[in-house]
């Protein structure tokens, strides 16, 4: 190849160059740069999915362990105080029924009259037993006299036989014509008796002291004994209200307790706040079937009568309990197939299920009578499908077991 002359504009052809070194050591480094590039931007990319991804599988599974709420169940006293409903009675409550027949007369207490044993009430007016008492005492007197004809007339044969002027069979005729005349006065006699007594019930007294609570009839109404198979007249209505019955039935679970002496009280709404102190006094002794509750009496002293028979009444009744008894939310039962549950909290993240025997049911709370030891922490509202040994979380640390020793 020739090489011209400057002068002569002539370039000389060279042969082609090769790459240098440098260019190739920049083009690896380019694409070490761009790979590196590229995994920071994979690596950027998926090392946050894999964060969140082991985030949500720990929150999943801490998020599969229930959460739950614990307290101590609560220890009632040695007497529970147990309120029942019941029915006041008068402590003597009377209806008064006439005995003889007749018109009313007069009566002299009406409703609401606070009366004396003894004391008249009323007075009927009998015209038919007058009538039959008359006849009777006349029939007294004729038999008197027929016993005295023939007391005369027995003493005569008896003087008479001795001297043989009449018979011995007469004689005995004589003697026993008087026994039967006197026996027929006595019967006369008895007869008077018993009319002065059916006279006497024309006054109608007062039986005990008490207030009468109703009158049922008036002046002039037509009163029947009922004697002759006509329908009773109730005339009045006495009740004892100084001194109260109160009758109660208590529940089979706390009938043990219920022993005569112990304390009550009453509360009524017409007397809001207010509560009359009562004893319990007998009771049934014997638990009724259809109930299975156990009748008590209870006596309340009214002095001032401010309570009415017949009234409504709640009694607060402090039964002494049989052993130690707790109370627990209502929430926290769990009712199974095998029977009543609780749920406690062991080791501080274990459930347990265990049995217990329920009392009363005091609205929110239920009452426990056996399977609680006090120490236990009890789960208010368990899941439906926790089984012992499930793991649990207490959802406040403050209350956590274990928490604070």
């Amino acid at each position: 190849m020739s090489i011209q002359d400057p002068d002569q504009n002539l370039v000389a052809e060279r042969p082609p160059s090769r790459p240098t070194a440098p260019p190739r050591r920049l083009s690896k480094f380019a694409v070490i740069a761009f790979l590196v590039v590229v995994a920071l931007i994979v690596v950027a990319g998926i090392l946050p999915r894999l964060r969140t991804r082991a985030e949500v599988r720990s929150e999943t599974e801490r998020m599969a362990v229930p959460f739950v709420d614990v307290v101590h169940p609560r220890r009632q006293d040695a007497s529970n105080e147990i309120v029942l409903p019941a029915n006041i009675q008068a402590y003597t409550d009377s209806p008064i029924y006439a005995r003889t027949d007749g018109y009313l007369k007069n009566w002299y207490a009406d409703i609401g009259a606070h009366v004396k044993k003894g004391q008249l009430l009323a007075v009927i007016d009998t015209p038919e037993v007058d009538q039959q008492l008359s006849q009777a005492r006349a029939d007294e007197a004729t038999a008197q006299a027929n016993v005295n004809l023939a007391q005369i007339t027995a003493n005569r044969y008896e003087d008479l036989l001795k001297s043989d002027s009449v018979s011995k069979q007469d004689a005995d005729n004589a003697e026993g014509d008087f026994q039967a005349k006197r026996a027929a006065l006595d019967s006369a006699a008895d007869n008077v008796k018993r009319l002065e007594d059916l006279q006497s019930f024309q006054k109608i007294y007062a039986p005990f002291d008490g207030v009468i609570t109703a009158r049922n009839i008036d002046i002039g109404a037509l009163v029947d004994a009922g004697a002759s198979g006509g329908t009773h007249t109730e005339l009045f209505h006495i009740a004892y209200t100084r001194v109260l019955r109160v009758y109660v039935s208590v529940p089979q679970a706390e009938s043990a307790g219920a022993k005569p002496g112990i304390k009550a009280e009453l509360m009524l709404p017409e007397f809001p706040g207010r509560q009359f102190p009562g004893k319990l006094v007998s009771t049934a002794q014997a638990i009724d079937p259809a109930s299975r509750t156990l009748l008590a009496e209870i006596s309340v002293d009214n002095p001032t009568g401010e309570l009415l028979p017949g009234a409504y009444a709640e009694v607060h009744l402090a039964v002494p309990s049989a052993g130690p008894t707790f109370v627990v939310p209502v929430s926290a039962l769990l009712f199974r197939a095998d029977g009543l549950h609780l749920v406690t909290v062991e080791n501080g993240d274990r459930a347990s299920l265990i049995n217990v025997a329920i009392g009363r049911d005091l609205g929110n709370d239920a009452e426990i009578l056996a399977g609680l030891t006090g120490d236990e922490w009890v789960v208010t509202n368990p899941p439906d499908s926790i089984v012992t040994g499930t793991t649990v979380r207490v959802a406040d640390s403050g209350s956590q077991p274990g928490a604070g020793q």
